[in-house]
């Protein structure tokens, strides 16, 4: 015969998996559901199991509808900003010399994402175009980096060679560094150019922002600038 001293004691976990499993005990005992009282989180007050699960249900609503409101807040800004990549593009298709879109490239982001300095250059230019300012002081060392971002960098400015192009460098405390490449801007294909985004406030550019949507300027940028080669 067993002891009783060797059966395990009945612990919490016993407790509430039995109440999980046996749904109708509360209905059987409403009388011990309505004497349950346990501490409210907003005061020193005990309430009933219902009122506090009710709290909890509105907690959790609230969360809820700051996370959809947040959700709003996003999608008006995706909409706001793919507004103004489209008016920038059809900018830059309306550019008929070629010799201008490397102006409008960058008076476009400067103007329209709010970027308070933008500056490109790019080799490998027809004939025709090898005088012209933005195909100019690119040295060999910025070209191999250049082909070899994959994506665009972005990060406070550690004195890059490319920073010198901005009209004020000396101001711009994070930057934006944008690979200029026929195709995607993660293809491995060499790039013909590069784009540089500067700003006085470190935070502008940090190394954890995302970077979709530079790479899509990236791709619009390179696709008008091809006509330059």
């Amino acid at each position: 015969m067993t002891s009783s001293s060797s059966i395990p004691p009945i612990t919490e976990d016993d407790i509430a998996e039995y109440l999980a499993n046996t749904p109708g005990f509360f209905e059987r005992h409403a009388e011990v559901l309505a004497s349950v009282t346990i501490a409210s989180p907003h005061g020193a007050r005990a309430v009933s199991l219902q009122e506090r699960q009710a709290e909890m249900l509105r907690e959790k609503i609230k969360g809820l509808e700051l996370r959809i409101m947040d959700m709003v807040r996003h999608s008006n800004e995706n909409a706001t900003i793919a507004q103004k990549i489209h008016h920038w593009a059809c900018t830059l298709a309306r550019v008929a010399d070629p010799l201008g879109l490397p102006q409008a490239v960058a008076d476009g982001i400067r103007a329209q994402f709010d970027v308070p300095q933008a500056a490109l250059r790019v080799w490998g230019v027809a004939p025709q175009h090898q005088g012209a300012a933005f195909a100019q002081d690119a040295s060999e060392d910025a070209r191999a980096f250049a082909s070899s971002l994959t994506s665009p960098f972005c990060g406070p400015n550690l004195g890059f060679e490319p920073t010198a192009w901005l009209p004020q460098a000396g101001e711009v405390q994070s930057l934006a560094l944008l690979p200029l490449r026929e195709g995607a801007i993660d293809s491995t294909t060499p790039a013909f150019g590069l784009l540089v985004l500067g700003s006085p406030d470190p935070q502008r550019f940090d190394a954890t922002m995302g970077t979709e949507f530079l790479a899509r300027i990236a791709e619009l940028a390179s696709a008008a600038l091809a006509r330059l080669r």
